[in-house]
């Protein structure tokens, strides 16, 4: 058989919804495959479904493993976590044939062209599984992460798979573990949803007048993802004469939480919105977690970032607080008990901090579907180009 037809080629995109970010990157990825017009059939797999298709961990405990983890986020319960990251990885290592073979039966059964994992921790199972159920297929690790967190978080040393990163540091990193530069492809930054990029002009006075808020005051707007975190309550008790939009995502609790607290200037208390890019067109500044989602979707909309980072952030967002640093985008604080001052000194020098986002040119996802092509069109070269070759070991016809 030859290679399949260009209307024939189906790829999966492997995510979870630990975080929400996964997912956010993924759908953000169909769209863009969708926008650029390439003829695929593209699947989104939830990898939680394929290893555990029958709910046996919701029948035991009642939830998603993954509900275990944004609870834990939205209580603000991270402190824990870098130690939790080391048996965690050390389980999926010890597991990992046990991972494998069902993994092996749902690509054989499914049959992708190409599949491209957006998650971290499972990608030595996921592309032994591809590798050995489907040889020839590509499997691709794009990191939803401006930065690996080492080892064994992204980027897997001795496989043959491709890298997509998102930042020098990625690619440093990916050269480090031994990969061969046609295996690493630079991407301009983080995949954030094309919203970010098609905002249409707003009458910014006029919008914050019908949300109550006062058009000529310094706007914050604060977000933690998409489980909100009570963090949130500290930020907004420490800066009752800050006008600020805080968006709670999905955690209601929290919302109502906010919406009691007295203040002394103009506040909007959300719950989930896909609208975020526009309350961020309404805001001048973002304070938040070091998440690279929500800090590349500030920065695309020129909102310099306020972001603490400390013992309690996510050890693989520690590396954004860095870039933000290094980018001049923001501030960076090692307790939330600081971000007031870091208000004050971002609101006396914000032309300045402005000007640093508009130096940030993020393209990446326009360019991702342009190297998952690549990819795939180099892969499928190489089979047909082995099934020419003739095998040495075969007798000579008589």
């Amino acid at each position: 058989m030859g290679a399949p037809s260009a209307t024939h080629r189906t790829v999966d995109l492997v995510y979870f919804n630990a975080g929400g970010g996964h997912l956010a990157s993924a759908l953000a990825l169909e769209a863009a495959i969708q926008r650029a017009g390439l003829p695929w059939a593209v699947r989104l797999v939830n990898l939680r479904e394929v290893l555990d298709p029958n709910d046996g961990f919701r029948k035991l405990t009642g939830m998603d493993p993954e509900d275990v983890y944004n609870k834990r986020l939205a209580r603000g319960w991270t402190l824990g976590l870098t130690h939790e990251l080391k048996v965690l990885q050390a389980v999926i290592r010890w597991a990992r044939p046990k991972l494998v073979r069902p993994l092996q039966q749902h690509w054989l059964a499914t049959e992708p062209d190409m599949v491209v994992s957006l998650i971290p921790n499972f990608n030595r199972s996921l592309y032994e599984s591809v590798a050995t159920a489907l040889p020839g297929v590509p499997y691709v690790t794009v990191l939803t992460d401006l930065a690996d967190h080492p080892p064994h978080f992204w980027i897997e040393k001795g496989q043959d798979q491709y890298f997509v990163c998102g930042s020098p540091k990625a690619v440093q990193q990916a050269r480090e573990a031994g990969y061969a530069q046609d295996r690493i492809h630079a991407t301009s930054g983080m995949l954030i949803r094309s919203t970010f990029y098609e905002t249409t002009p707003i009458d910014r006075a006029e919008e914050r007048r019908r949300l109550g808020l006062d058009p000529d005051r310094p706007t914050g707007l604060v977000l933690f993802g998409g489980q909100g975190s009570k963090a949130m309550l500290g930020i907004a008790r420490r800066l009752p004469r800050m006008q600020m939009i805080l968006a709670c995502g999905h955690n209601e609790s929290l919302a109502e939480a906010l919406r009691a607290l007295p203040a002394q200037a103009p506040r909007v208390v959300l719950g989930f919105t896909p609208d975020v890019a526009r309350y961020m067109q309404l805001a001048d500044f973002f304070i938040g977690k070091p998440g690279p989602g929500s800090v590349s979707e500030a920065v695309q909309l020129r909102l310099p970032v306020i972001v603490v980072c400390n013992s309690w952030t996510l050890p693989q967002e520690r590396y954004n607080a860095r870039w933000v640093r290094e980018q001049g985008v923001g501030l960076v604080r090692s307790s939330y008990a600081k971000v007031p001052g870091a208000v004050q000194e971002l609101v006396r020098d914000l032309d300045r901090y402005r000007a640093a986002t508009h130096k940030v040119h993020n393209r990446a996802v326009f360019e991702v579907p342009g190297i998952l092509q690549s990819i795939l069109a180099q892969a499928e070269s190489r089979v047909a180009g082995e099934a020419l070759i003739p095998d040495l070991a075969a007798p000579p016809l008589e």
